[in-house]
Order: C-alpha cells, then structure tokens, then sequence
C-alpha cells in the first residue's frame, strides 16, 4: 500500500523529523486562501505547488512547481489540477491529479537521498543515504555506485547511534546540520519500524541555506498483512490510485496483480502462481495477471476470480492451474461453469486439475457441454493456453 507525499509528511511529523509543511487542496476554487494561508503561516512569498499522486519524477513532468509569486502559484494551480500528468512511473497513459500540496518554499544548498528497506539477502534492513539527492537513485546505483552509503541494521537490536552518524558522516554534514541528521535517520527507523513500512524514502533530504536538515518528500509503502494493527494507515488508501481491477479483487479477498501479456492465470497459492507464469513464459506467453485464489477456494471465489480476469480486455485466453490440497477439484470445476455460464466464455479456457478429487472435477467438466481445453500436466497446459491465445 502506498500513500501521498503530504500523508506520509503527516506521519514524517509525529515522529518530529522535520519536513517542508503546507496544505492540501482537492478543489481550484480553495487555491487562493490556501497560498494565502501558506503564505502567512511560514512567511514567505514565494511557495511550492505540488501534485499528489502515487508516482516518482513528478517534478520532471511538471508536477512540482516552484512558484515566486501569488500570481505564479495560482496559475501553476490552475493548469496543474486536473491534469493528464505523465511521469517514467505512471507509463504513457499518466495518472489524473485530484489533489495539490501547498508548501512553503525553502532555500537550498545542498540536496541529498535517504532511505530504508529490507535487504532479504543479509536479513537485515538497510539504510541507504547519498549526496545525489533529487535524483532517480536506480541512475546512481547504476552510474555512481561509490556515492551510496548503506549500514545493514538487525532488526532484532535496532538502528544504533554509531550507524546513524557513519551515515552523516558519508554526507560529509558538519556542526548542527550534522547532529540533526543523526537525530532524523534515528527517528526515520523508528517511523520505518513503528509503521511496518517496506520502504521509506526521502528524495530529497534538503541542507537549507540556514543549515536545517528538512524532508523535501515522503514515500512509504506498507507490508499490507500489517494494516490491521494500523486502521489509521490503512484509511489513508486512494481508490483513485489503485489498478481498478486490483480494487475489485481485493474486495472478494482474492490476491491479484495485473501484468501486461494476454494469458489470464488463476491458480491456488502463490508459489504455485508464481511457477505457471515462469512455465507460461517458457512457451513463449506472456501472463496477464497474477491471481491466487487461495488454498480454500470455494465456487464462489472461483467465479469472482475469473470475472476479474474476464474484465482485462487484453485477455485472449484463460489457464486454470488447481492443485487440491484444501481446496477440492469438484469445488473448483462446479465454480468455473458457474463463472463461464454467468459471464459467457469469451476466450478459450485451459484447465488443469491435479489432487482431491481431480477425476470427479474433469468428468464435471467433460459432461459441462462447455469449450473447455483440458490439460494434462503444467507444461501441457502451458503450451495449449499459449497456442490458444495467439490464435484468439
């Protein structure tokens, strides 16, 4: 789960690290009071208008403006609201702003990246800082690898004090600034830890012309098993934001990804998944999704699984990969005439069906009168659905 830059700063703030502040706005005819307001809070002329939406590069396709006047800041409002704004994330098609932040402008000497995330291969999160801040740290690491310091933290002991400053240090920071920062990267892995983050970004971390350390940007993404102990987090969700596909799996308690190939897969368990879109591949496919419709699926969930798959309209075939364990064949078979009976079978269907009562499930499916390919083993299915996409 993700969540918008003036959210995390919200959550940035209850942990005292130090941010660019503003307000929000969702409607053009607020934008006057708010600069206004902006404008007298912290002193200043000149503000920051920014949109929010779930994406990196913003200010590179003229989401971030720098506005020196009233005047600037309304018309950068203006033409920004609303738009079509198309970022190295948001692909061609961009991402509809619905809301802008209204900060306060800050002057800047010096800019830098800092962030956490867990490294699965040392077990140990990971807290990476470098003097290219502003920048897409993919570039850096690619490019200029030497100029990103990490310090691997257990997460059993925690972030230490020496860690932080090792930190500051290979920001080359002196005096106040240098303190600062140690007190914000301690209190970035509290928030990091407190939040049950995957990432939290800051890009980028900013040295004022005052010598203030200030967070520029947040970006947090969020374990979404840990949104139970965090109702407040998980109230911060943009529908607006989500794959609408996605939403509406996530509704029936289905796990789904939309991919970009045109072999939608249902399958039980996620390990399972994961091996019929390598298998799907192998045969020269591309998958469309990932869904898992979990280990206990019932008919229900199976119908609700191939709807979903059904509304992607890049889908010119289906592969059913069950294997029952908990999950019985018949149940899956009796759920997959429902759904094609109900919805109409529109691509071809590949079924294969391996476990509890997997002899019964395909005599249910041969007595269906439905055009149903049956399958024999992972990579029979996988060619017979690949060969019946590209001929759809």
């Amino acid at each position: 789960m993700k969540i918008h830059e003036y959210q995390g700063k919200d959550i940035f703030k209850s942990y005292g690290i130090p941010i660019q502040d503003g307000y929000v706005i969702e409607n053009i005819k607020d934008a006057s009071a708010t600069i206004e307001k902006v404008q007298q809070e912290f002193n200043t002329e000149a503000v920051v208008v920014k949109a929010q939406i779930h994406a990196g590069g913003r200010g590179k396709g003229g989401g971030v403006k720098y506005s020196p006047t009233t005047a600037h800041a309304l018309e950068n409002a203006q033409n920004m609201l609303g738009m079509q704004l198309v970022t190295h994330q948001t692909g061609t098609e961009g991402q509809k702003v619905r809301k802008l932040y209204i900060t306060e402008a800050l002057d800047i000497k010096k800019e830098y990246y800092c962030a956490i995330t867990l490294d699965r291969s040392q077990t140990k999160d990971v807290f990476m800082v470098s003097s290219e801040g502003g920048v897409e740290i993919e570039k850096v690491a690619e490019e200029t690898p030497e100029k990103i310091i990490k310090v691997w933290i257990d997460p059993l002991i925690g972030m230490k004090s020496f860690q932080a400053r090792k930190l500051a240090f290979g920001l080359e920071l002196t005096g106040d600034a240098f303190k600062t920062a140690v007190n914000v990267f301690m209190k970035m892995y509290a928030c990091y830890i407190g939040t049950d983050a995957s990432i939290v970004e800051i890009n980028p971390l900013v040295l004022t012309e005052d010598d203030r350390i200030v967070a520029l940007d947040a970006k947090f993404n969020f374990d979404g098993n840990a949104m139970y102990r965090h109702k407040n987090i998980a109230g911060l969700r943009d529908v607006h934001e989500q794959d609408p596909t996605e939403l509406e799996a996530s509704k029936y308690d289905l796990n789904y990804i939309k991919l970009d190939g045109n072999v939608g897969c249902m399958v039980n368990g996620a390990g399972l998944a994961m091996a019929t879109m390598d298998i799907i591949k192998l045969a020269g496919g591309e998958p469309a999704n990932f869904l898992d419709v979990g280990g206990a699926a019932s008919a229900e969930t199976v119908k609700n699984g191939f709807k979903i798959i059904l509304s992607d309209e890049h889908v010119k075939a289906i592969l059913i990969n069950i294997f029952g364990g908990i999950v019985r064949c018949d149940r899956v078979a009796t759920g997959v005439i429902q759904a094609v009976k109900e919805l109409g079978l529109k691509v071809p269907v590949v079924v294969r069906l391996e476990g509890t009562n997997a002899e019964q499930a395909k005599t249910i499916l041969s007595e269906s009168d439905l055009d149903i390919i049956p399958a024999n083993d992972m990579k029979d299915a996988a060619q017979k659905v690949v060969d019946a996409a590209i001929k759809n």
